[in-house]
């Protein structure tokens, strides 16, 4: 026993093994999951911009967009497209971030970063709005007397938007502006364009006028929608320049034919209509 003492110690090495080590500890399955998770993140992504309207995309920008706006643009954003649709081309000409055209006009052309010109003033575009509220008052009666009668009323919506103040005129199912299927205008039509010349009499804004009629059965060898549209859009200018309106006014006459309708159904009576428009300043 005392010959054992000069023994070298026995050292017993216990090795770890790790599960799955082999395997980089199973990060490629947190990489793939990442890469899954991106690929339907894009695809859904291309399918809403598919699935949805123009409208509709907007909409979904603006939810995303802070509540104070930070700049011109309608989305609030002021980075990439500012919170405007990456589908609205025409629309981002418009905010200085990309142009539609080589000649762009005056009203279409890049307006630069900023987004200002001439044309935004304040004062004036407080000016219009409330020589615009005055004019609809006068139109329907909500601020005293009306300058026209309970069955002229029926036939006039009115609304303010960036282009101007927009006075339509429908049909009704019992009584139409203007005889089936041609520009030969009712009684009814000559007195709203009477009403018109004196109410837009009151102010000098540039007028414009849009023809709109109702959608016609596929079936017809010829569909004259153009033509009608437009050719009422003409009469309606007639009859308020023969009612007093001076022909300098009036910056453009266009029919659409039944490309824009009003109501859902774009065979319904109430899509046949004229729209007469004070033009904001500097609108063309």
């Amino acid at each position: 026993m005392a010959g054992q003492t000069n023994a070298a110690p026995v050292i017993i090495r216990r090795k770890k093994i790790i599960s799955g080590g082999g395997h980089h500890g199973g990060a490629w399955k947190v990489a793939y999951a990442d890469f899954v998770t991106a690929m339907m993140a894009f695809f859904m992504l291309m399918w809403l911009l598919n699935a949805t309207t123009e409208k509709q995309r907007k909409g979904i920008a603006d939810y995303f967009s802070p509540t104070i706006p930070l700049s011109r643009v309608s989305g609030g954003g002021d980075g990439s497209f500012g919170g405007e649709s990456v589908m609205s081309e025409d629309q981002i000409a418009q905010t200085g971030t990309g142009a539609s055209s080589l000649k762009p006009s005056v009203e279409n052309q890049a307006l630069g970063q900023t987004g200002t010109d001439r044309q935004d003033d304040p004062a004036g575009r407080a000016a219009f709005q409330e020589e615009a509220r005055k004019i609809k008052e006068a139109l329907m009666g909500r601020g005293g007397e009306s300058m026209m009668a309970e069955n002229l009323m029926r036939h006039v919506t009115t609304r303010l938007t960036d282009e101007g103040l927009i006075v339509t005129f429908f049909d009704t199912a019992d009584e139409p502006l203007f005889a089936k299927g041609s520009a030969v205008p009712a009684p009814v039509t000559t007195e709203l364009a009477g009403v018109v010349a004196r109410v837009f009499g009151l102010v000098e804004n540039r007028v414009a006028v849009n023809g709109h009629v109702a959608a016609m059965p596929e079936v017809l060898k010829d569909k004259p929608e153009w033509e009608l549209s437009s050719a009422r859009a003409m009469q309606m200018r007639s009859l308020i320049e023969a009612a007093g309106l001076d022909q300098a006014r009036f910056r453009r006459v266009t029919g659409f034919a039944d490309r824009q309708p009003e109501l859902k159904n774009p065979a319904a009576i109430g899509n046949n209509r004229v729209e007469v428009i004070l033009l904001r300043p500097g609108k063309i």
